[in-house]
């Protein structure tokens, strides 16, 4: 064979291949987990995708998504990374999905904040001596003799403790040999029934067990009590069935509809096992009931709508004639967003697409400055590693005590802020314990 049709041949297995390449197809996906739920089958990841609320699994096994990109709910905060004094705790949250996760924000999937579980760490207490030796437990034969000894010197301090025992336990011996009682042993196993399933009219025969005492044997010198009670004990074979009938199953049933209206599902079909039914302790019919099939309607399922991020808020504009620019008057503004990725009768989004709100127009306006309060302390960055900080600060910004309203947010344009002498600050501080960075912390 030559290269050109070895190429050819070569080419075709890897065209089939790519084009049989199968997945392990899921009805559910959880977003929250990463797990996929109810498998169905396996079928083309393009039959499967159909429906983009399911999931599905290739060769490497791990659960993906069929629908759009879209960050799971942030985990919990973990637990503080050391147990006294201050430390740091995590929570994560993952991208499921086609393509990349939208974080206008720059979130990431790892957030940082200290934590302190407890102020003081524990300080180890010392043992005092041993008291005195108990007396011996029994009055015959051998026993045991306790000490104990207390955590006091020092005493221990937040939460700490003494490392060993608080008792010590050694054997004793009084000399004097005591009795042994006997005791009974456990009862043996019923003694086989001469048959092995009841014919009706007949009394059942007697079934026998028997036990020793020899748990302990009695001792002769001292001499201990022998075992009370007899050693034989006996009772009517019970229980005993009628004679079995094994149950055998009916014909298979017709499929049930598929379980989806569009892409894989399921259908099943049913028999019964009554042909003839298990009787008097016979043995169930082998095998399952039901069994079930993949089912394939190739029609796209609805993807509903999804807003995008708000857009920028419009210019404020007076409700009427008047002049609001640099002046304690409410205008008025708007912003939209847009509902994307509609498709196949998907339901639109639920809410509104036009948002109004009350603003004041500062635009280009000669305002004094002042310095801000100071900001939250931000979450430690980068989430991991040894070289983690948290941050705050303050600005100069724009002085709006004579305004009615003191929320900043309504305030829209870009006045002239005299910061003369006003020195904007910025504070850092190191967080403490972090852990180190995982593989898949910043992918």
């Amino acid at each position: 064979m030559n290269l050109i049709v070895l190429g050819i041949v070569l080419l075709g297995i890897y065209v089939q291949q790519s084009v049989s390449q199968k997945v392990d197809c899921f009805s559910s996906f959880s977003l929250s987990s990463g797990k996929c739920g109810n498998l169905l089958g396996e079928v083309g990841k393009e039959d499967c995708c159909l429906n983009p609320s399911y999931g599905f699994k290739e060769a490497d096994g791990v659960c993906r998504s069929c629908g759009r990109a879209t960050w799971s709910e942030w985990t919990p905060w973990g637990e503080c990374s050391v147990s006294c004094t201050e430390g740091v705790s995590q929570r994560r949250r993952s991208c499921h999905g086609i393509g990349n996760c939208p974080d206008p924000e720059n979130l990431g999937k790892v957030q940082t904040k200290p934590c302190v579980k407890k102020d003081c760490c524990p300080v180890e207490g010392g043992w005092s001596e041993w008291g005195k030796w108990q007396l011996c437990s029994v009055t015959c034969g051998d026993g045991i003799k306790k000490r104990r000894r207390t955590c006091s010197e020092p005493i221990p301090q937040c939460g700490g403790s003494c490392s060993g025992a608080e008792e010590e336990i050694t054997p004793c011996s009084t000399e004097i040999i005591c009795p042994t009682h006997g005791g009974w042993s456990s009862w043996g196993s019923w003694g086989p029934c001469p048959v092995t399933c009841f014919y009706e009219g007949r009394n059942p025969q007697n079934e026998l067990r028997k036990r020793t005492c020899t748990n302990p044997v009695p001792s002769t010198i001292p001499r201990g009590n022998a075992c009370e009670g007899s050693d034989t004990e006996s009772r009517p074979c019970r229980g005993l069935p009628f004679c079995p009938v094994d149950g055998n199953w009916g014909a298979w049933a017709g499929h049930t509809p598929c379980s989806v209206t569009c892409g894989v599902g399921q259908q099943t079909q049913r028999r019964i096992c009554d042909s003839p039914k298990p009787a008097h302790g016979g043995k169930q019919c082998p095998g399952e009931e039901q069994q079930t099939g993949i089912c394939i309607i190739s029609v796209n399922c609805p993807i509903n709508g999804m807003w995008s991020e708000w857009g920028e808020w419009r210019d404020c504009k007076p409700p009427s004639t008047r002049n609001i620019i640099c002046k304690n008057r409410e205008g008025k503004r708007r912003r939209e967003r847009d509902c994307l990725d509609r498709r196949y009768d998907g339901a639109p989004c639920d809410g509104e697409i036009v948002q109004h709100g009350r603003c004041y127009n500062i635009e280009g306006c000669e305002m004094e400055g002042v310095l801000s309060e100071w900001s939250e302390w931000s979450y430690c960055t980068p989430g991991c590693g040894s070289n983690s900080t948290q941050t705050r600060e303050r600005k100069c910004v724009a002085d709006i005590a004579t305004y009615s309203s003191q929320d900043r947010t309504m305030f829209a344009g870009n006045p002239h802020v005299k910061c003369d002498g006003l020195k904007e600050q910025t504070e850092r501080r190191p967080c403490k314990n972090v852990p180190e960075c995982m593989d898949n912390d910043y992918e």
